[in-house]
């Protein structure tokens, strides 16, 4: 999906009126709809994300919204990494879902034919990269336990807000209560942003995220995790959370053979390392 911002300018007799007021008078929205829009964190006042509707504005408050637009209908055409007979390893693109309806899942299932493809492991909506999926039942099953048996290597790359030390080489923290390791490598750095080279060893739900929070260097654009750690007055810039699951490599558990699978980092996330002076 392509992000448009909507952007509008508090006057001197709207000061002091709240978030959610002035969307609701400018968007010709109900309040309870204006609302909605500030749950989505997708309203920036001055280049940072606002979420509190009653956040009261000031004369000369620039309010931005982003609007997202709905693809163009295009043929999906995914970009393959890998593939054999049991499985298939594609580079899931930024903005799609794994699984679910109109999933990349369900497209796959659809373009390819294979009514039991199932993903083996699951990436985020935002984040891009290498993604695993079996095309039966047995396969899977066997792929899982790799998973289980930490015997796949997952490489990613991050943009964190903030600089991060260079002496800070990996993060041991509980997700949800589970042990859980992140390996981290710096890149580059800047004042307002790291780039990140990451390998977890277990793969705990919104590890990366959970981990950097943690450190207080979160993934920039993560709109749930990020809070006030990001970079001011630059949000509306950030199009989606900077992360991207680089590498995937394990040994087929079918005919013992290596696969290593390289996603190449997508535009955007080159564009916004070029935004931040980074390498």
């Amino acid at each position: 999906m392509s992000q448009q911002l909507q952007q509008f300018v508090a006057t001197s007799g709207e000061a002091g009126i709240t978030l959610q007021e002035f969307l609701a008078a400018h968007l010709r929205l109900s309040k309870g709809k204006a609302k909605e829009l500030l749950d989505q964190r997708i309203v920036f006042v001055n280049g940072r994300r606002i979420w509190m509707a009653r956040h009261e504005l000031r004369s000369g408050d620039e309010v931005a919204v982003q609007k997202i637009m709905p693809p163009a209908p295009t043929k999906f055409e995914p970009r393959i990494l890998f593939e054999d007979a049991s499985l298939i390893v594609v580079d899931k693109p930024a903005g799609m879902l794994t699984n679910g309806k109109d999933s990349l899942e369900e497209r796959l299932r659809t373009r390819q034919r294979l009514p039991a493809l199932e993903a083996v492991h699951r990436l985020d909506r935002e984040t891009s990269g290498c993604l695993l999926l079996a095309k039966n039942p047995s396969a899977r099953e066997a792929l899982v336990a790799l998973f289980g048996q930490r015997e796949v290597t997952k490489v990613y790359h991050a943009i964190a807000a903030g600089r991060v030390r260079e002496d800070i080489r990996e993060i041991r923290a509980p997700v949800d209560g589970e042990p859980a390791l992140t390996r981290l490598e710096l890149l580059d750095a800047s004042p307002q942003a790291s780039h990140l080279k990451l390998n977890i060893e277990t793969g705990r739900t919104h590890q990366i995220r959970k981990h950097l929070l943690a450190i207080r260097h979160p993934v920039l654009g993560d709109k749930q995790y990020g809070g006030r750690f990001q970079p001011a007055g630059m949000q509306a810039e950030i199009p989606r959370q900077m992360l991207h699951s680089a590498v995937l490599a394990f040994t087929h558990p079918l005919t013992g053979a290596t696969v290593r699978c390289i996603a190449h980092l997508p535009q955007d996330f080159r564009a916004c390392l070029h935004r931040f002076r980074l390498h």
